[in-house]
C-alpha cells in the first residue's frame, strides 16, 4: 500500500513538473497540435505510399493489421481497462483541478491508460517491426514520434505520466503481437510465390 502511495505521489510530482514547471505559452499551441489526430494524416499517407512502393506484395496485410492494432489498443484501453481501474484524469482530480494548466478540455472521467499512448505506441511498434522485416531498416524515430504525442497529453493536462506509461506498454505489447501475425502472413505469401 505504501509503495502504491509513493508511486502516485511521484506520478503527481512528475505531472506537475511537465504541466506547470516546464510549460510556457509559446509551446501551448504546439502541444495541442501534436495531440490532434488530423495533424498526422500526412504521416499516415506517407506510410501508405512507403509500403506501396517498397513492399507492395504485403500491402494488404500491413494495412489490415495496422487497423487491427489500432482497434485492439483503442478498445482495450478505453472500454476494458479504464472502466476497471477508474483512475481520475488530472483535470477531474479534485485535488488538482484548480491548479493545473488545462489546455484541451478534459474528455472522459478516467485516464488510465492513455488511449493516445496505447494507439500510437501500438502503431509505432507494429510499423517498426514491419519495416525491419521487409526492408531491413530500423526506424527508431517511430517511438520518438509516439513519445512526443504522449508528452503532449501530460503537458495539456489530460493524463498523468503513469497513464501514458501504461498505455505505451499496452501499445508495445499489442504491436509486437500483430507484428508476429504479420511475419506469419509474410511467410505464407513468400511460400506461395516460391511455389508458382
Amino acid at each position: 500500500m505504501q509503495i502504491t502511495g509513493s508511486l502516485k505521489d511521484a506520478d503527481k510530482a512528475l505531472f506537475y513538473l511537465v504541466n506547470k514547471k516546464l510549460s510556457f505559452t509559446g509551446l501551448d499551441d504546439v502541444m495541442l497540435l501534436l495531440r490532434n489526430q488530423y495533424t498526422w494524416i500526412p504521416l499516415y499517407l506517407f506510410f501508405l505510399l512507403f509500403f506501396y512502393f517498397n513492399c507492395r506484395k504485403y500491402l494488404l496485410p500491413i494495412v489490415a493489421l495496422s487497423l487491427v492494432t489500432f482497434a485492439i489498443t483503442d478498445f482495450t484501453s478505453a472500454s476494458l481497462i479504464k472502466p476497471f481501474i477508474q483512475r481520475l484524469r488530472p483535470c477531474h482530480d479534485p485535488t488538482l483541478v484548480f491548479s493545473i494548466n488545462s489546455l484541451a478540455g478534459c474528455g472522459g472521467i478516467f485516464g488510465m491508460p492513455s488511449s493516445h499512448a496505447s494507439n500510437h505506441f501500438g502503431l509505432a511498434t507494429f510499423w517498426f517491426m514491419v519495416i525491419k522485416n521487409t526492408v531491413n531498416q530500423k526506424w527508431f524515430w517511430l517511438w520518438a514520434w509516439a513519445f512526443i504525442i504522449c508528452y503532449a497529453q501530460v503537458y495539456v493536462g489530460v493524463h498523468f505520466p503513469g497513464d501514458v506509461i501504461v498505455g505505451a506498454l499496452l501499445g508495445i505489447a499489442t504491436g509486437y503481437l500483430t507484428s508476429h501475425l504479420f511475419r506469419k502472413r509474410m511467410a505464407q505469401i513468400n511460400s506461395i510465390k516460391a511455389d508458382i
